[in-house]
């Protein structure tokens, strides 16, 4: 497993981290609730504005961190293109990239167990009346930690094909892909059954 904190200091590790979650959900809500280019606009240029206050190397990392989600910008572009509303495309991709954009700088400035902390007092309820939280606390501790490495692993299958060949990979690497995510989840299954598994501590 790999840690999402960037290791350059900002303001913002200092935030505590469900201030940091709640001003997310707040920004997410807003980005969504009006279809004006110049709310939409000014809301990605906050975002873009927090990434840069942060210092170069981590305005650079978070470029970096968010480079999956380009093609998908494109395409809803393209859509929204094809059908006579570019504005309408521009809106939607600005808005993801300022959503995401916001999410993954909370996540660069906030540790894991940090977050899972947050998760575990909001699911307090639960736990008071007998239903165990610590599954979920897992699950989403190894969505956040495994993401990005899954996404390192289908961009080396990527390279290795074209390194092979000079038709597109396409739905080829479909198969191993599945394999390295199927092998991947084995290989955790089994540490944390030698760890105890997932009970309550």
């Amino acid at each position: 497993m790999i840690s999402l904190t960037s290791p350059t200091r900002t303001p913002y590790h200092a935030l505590r981290a469900g201030l940091k979650l709640l001003i997310l959900c707040l920004f997410t809500v807003a980005m969504f609730a009006s279809d004006d280019l110049l709310w939409i606009g000014s809301g990605f240029a906050l975002v873009l504005g927090l990434y840069v206050a942060g210092g170069r190397r981590f305005f650079l990392a978070g470029l970096r961190s968010l480079r999956p989600l380009w093609p998908f910008l494109v395409i809803l572009a393209l859509w929204h293109g094809i059908g006579g509303d570019w504005s309408a495309g521009v809106v939607v991709a600005l808005r993801l990239l300022a959503a995401v954009g916001l999410a993954n700088l909370v996540t660069m400035t906030t540790p894991l167990s940090q977050m899972i902390g947050v998760l575990r007092w909001v699911a307090t309820p639960f736990r008071m009346i007998g239903i165990s939280t610590r599954p979920l606390e897992i699950a989403i501790a190894m969505v956040i930690r495994f993401t990005p490495v899954l996404i390192g692993k289908g961009g080396q299958l990527a390279e290795a094909w074209r390194a092979r060949s000079t038709k597109r990979a396409g739905w080829h690497l479909i198969i191993p892909f599945g394999l390295i995510a199927l092998d991947d989840a084995e290989q955790i299954a089994e540490a944390l059954r030698a760890r105890g598994g997932v009970q309550e501590s």
